[in-house]
């Protein structure tokens, strides 16, 4: 009985194919969202802004 429950759970472990292809879309819309928010024009100022205040400070 142990051993045919061991059976069943291990066939269903992992990822099949189909999951690891939506998990790369997920990861690519996820990653063009972030670029599209980080390259918008206030939050590339602010970056920039960031950047400089960085740069400018006397340590």
């Amino acid at each position: 009985m142990a051993a045919r429950l061991r059976g069943l759970w291990r066939r269903d472990t992992g990822m099949v194919t189909s999951e690891y292809a939506m998990g790369i879309v997920a990861a690519v819309g996820f990653a063009l969202l972030l670029y599209e928010v980080v390259t918008s024009g206030q939050v590339k100022a602010e970056l920039q802004s960031i950047v400089k205040r960085a740069l400018s400070a006397r340590m």
